[in-house]
Parts: structure tokens; sequence; C-alpha cells
């Protein structure tokens, strides 16, 4: 990283990034071109889960390049200023890597749902039955991560 002053390295402080995040966006590729798309998602023991139809390119990417790269944001501002070059942003993001797999057992599933639903401050009991076995749970067990914020924060070193 570029700008060392800005780089979050304290894994307690990414993972709090990552639980108040509700958007994440994955960066895939199939082989010729890359892939970025916007997931809800949830944070939970050194894994991101998402769900998914089990048709579509992300799922078709992700079964054959499971090696995804992460991105989130949070806390983004525009400053303005009077000449273009007092312009900038604040922010906080975090970026990663790290290997998805597609949960086939129900229990690992609803796990991953829970974990989803916990992220959005929703109910974590009461999943339909017939829902189960149509929607896929995709775990990402996180290799490494890095976090970033404009301004630079004292205490995130």
């Amino acid at each position: 990283m570029r700008k060392k002053e800005r780089e979050i390295t304290d894994r307690s402080v990414l993972e709090e990034l990552l639980r108040r995040c509700r958007v994440c966006r994955l960066g895939l590729y199939d082989g010729a071109w890359p892939y970025v798309v916007p997931v809800n998602f949830g944070y939970a023991n050194g894994c991101i889960y998402f769900h998914s139809s089990y048709k579509g390119r992300k799922m078709d990417i992700l079964r054959d390049h499971p090696r995804v790269c992460f991105e989130v944001d949070l806390e983004v501002e525009l400053v303005t200023g009077e000449r273009p070059c007092d312009y900038t942003t604040n922010y906080k993001s975090v970026i990663g890597f790290g290997q998805a797999k597609l949960l086939e057992d129900d229990e690992a599933k609803l796990e991953g749902l829970r974990v989803i639903l916990r992220n959005h401050g929703g109910p974590t009991e009461g999943f339909r039955p017939e829902v189960l076995p149509k929607t896929a749970v995709i775990r990402i067990t996180i290799e490494s991560m890095t976090g970033k914020s404009n301004p630079p924060h004292q205490d995130w070193e």
C-alpha cells in the first residue's frame, strides 16, 4: 500500500468493518474476463457468506474458478473545496482474497443464511423448508485482507 498511514492491519478492526457493511463486491475471473458483482452478505469466524440462485454467470464462474477477491466500503463521503485539488473522498474499506465453496449440507446452508440475516438485523429462524433446496449458499474462507481509511485513523495500527 502506497500510503501506509491509511492502512488498517488490525484484524479485529477489519472484522468490525465487515460486520458493519451490507454489500460486498465480489471480483471473479472466468479465465477470459474479470467480473464484479455486488452481493448481500454476512461475516463470521473468518468467512463471508452470501446466497444466490444456482443459475447465472456468478455461479458458473465460481464452480470453475473458486478463487475470489472481495471489497467492502462504508462511511463514504465526498469532501468538496474551492479548487479541484481540494476534493477528496473519506471512506473506510476492506479488500481481501479467499476461496469460495458451495455449501451442500442443509445445516451448513442454514447457518450461512443465519450469518447473513444477523448481519442485516433480520430473523434467524423460520426459513421455509421448500426454499432451502433452491437456494445456493456460498462460504468464502478469507485467506488475506487489508483495510484502508481516509482520513487515517490514529488507533488503527
